[in-house]
């Protein structure tokens, strides 16, 4: 059995390194690739994993802790590790279950391997297409926001396939990122969170085995996975958004302290305070809810969890702004460091559910419908 990992340790050591970093990656719109391979020679990309599959076996709670502290030196490592560690997080839950992922785990501690998300603008539907083929399928499909992925050894994805009895499915797999027909699009330039590798990555005929597919589901359905993935992935990327608007804040503060302000400068100060404690209230409560992984697998979870995430995504904005507000026109030179944080932080809104979504998702909820209306199937035809 592997030792517990010390994450509070780690990111005393590495947090300064990556922070002296950060600036020209972000103006380069570089992937944190030495961030990675040092995140790695800590073993951090296992240290989900329990210890007797070979893991570190850190807590949900104290890797929040460190992905939101993380992001106090480089916004764009805390993100992208995030991702990866929802998806760990996932397989963490579903093995506890007795359902499929211990191998996936195991391949984690065993090589320190990055999974990379494709999730994010697939959701129900999932896009491309699922070939059946001998001893498997042939994909073909395009996935933006790949968080990680040019340091990525396999993507966890999806792909909707027509079974000739079943209808319309959702296949769900992995993918090695070495497979014959993967590109990798290197588009990744963008307003904030530069420095994620976030690439579009193109599946042309990518063979899928048959025995890979862990997952069918109807197509364009709430299925209860989401139950799972939304609980322990929101909590995750909400805390890097969490700690890049206290990094602002705390540039705003000191600001503020070295120039004396005038007399409004404490009363943008206090709003600011307010903006951020609303945010971090709602992510320590989104924590709560995940419990350590021993939560409720269930619909009124994640709306919870949604719900909370809109709230954070919303206050963390506003308090970055106001940080800007606050600290006046040096705020605006890139040296100052706050306009990147600025720009950071505004990803939050675009990770579902976004806001809009959200409230349709609650409101049904409220209704006592099923949270996502699934599109009727045409009646058959009398004979």
């Amino acid at each position: 059995m592997t030792n517990r990992i010390d994450l509070n340790r780690v990111l005393e050591e590495l947090g300064p390194r990556f922070a002296g970093r950060t600036d020209d990656l972000d103006a380069s719109d570089a992937f944190v690739a030495e961030n990675y391979e040092e995140l790695k020679a800590h073993k951090v990309f296992s240290a989900l994993v329990p210890q007797e599959l070979g893991g570190g076996g850190a807590t949900y709670t104290e890797m929040c802790a460190f992905v939101r502290g993380m992001a106090h030196h480089c916004s764009s490592t805390a993100l992208a590790l995030s991702m990866h560690m929802h998806l760990v997080s996932a397989a963490v839950v579903n093995h506890s279950a007795g359902r499929p992922g211990k191998k996936l785990l195991e391949k984690v501690a065993g090589s320190e391997a990055v999974l990379v998300s494709t999730g994010a603008n697939d959701w129900l539907e999932s896009n491309g297409e699922a070939e059946k083929v001998e001893g498997g399928y042939r994909v073909t499909s395009v996935k933006p926001f790949t968080s990680g992925s040019p340091a990525g050894a396999a993507f966890v994805t999806s792909a909707p396939y027509h079974d000739p009895e079943e209808g319309w499915q959702v296949l769900h797999f992995p993918v090695p990122t070495d497979a014959e027909g993967v590109v990798f699009m290197d588009d990744w330039r963008t307003l904030g969170m530069r420095a994620t590798g976030s690439q579009t990555v193109r599946f042309e005929g990518v063979f899928v085995p048959e025995e890979a597919v862990v997952l069918r589901r109807p197509r364009g359905e709430y299925h209860p996975v989401w139950n799972i993935i939304l609980t322990v992935a929101m909590p995750l990327i909400m805390a890097a958004y969490t700690g890049t608007a206290e990094a602002a804040c705390a540039i705003a503060r000191d600001r503020s302290v070295k120039r004396g302000g005038d007399a409004a400068t404490p009363y943008l100060l206090g709003e600011m305070e307010n903006l951020l404690t609303t945010a971090q209230l709602a992510l320590d409560d989104m924590v709560r809810i995940t419990n350590d992984f021993d939560f409720e697998v269930a619909q009124e979870t994640a709306n919870a969890i949604l719900i909370r995430k809109t709230i954070v995504a919303r206050h963390v904005i506003a308090a970055a702004e106001k940080a800007l507000e606050a600290t006046g026109g040096a705020g605006f030179f890139r040296k100052t460091g706050l306009e990147r944080l600025l720009r950071d932080v505004h990803g939050a809104q675009f990770h579902p559910l976004t806001e809009k979504r959200q409230h349709l998702f609650t409101g049904r909820m409220s209704m006592g419908l099923e949270p996502i209306e699934t599109a009727r199937k045409p009646a058959m035809a009398a004979k």
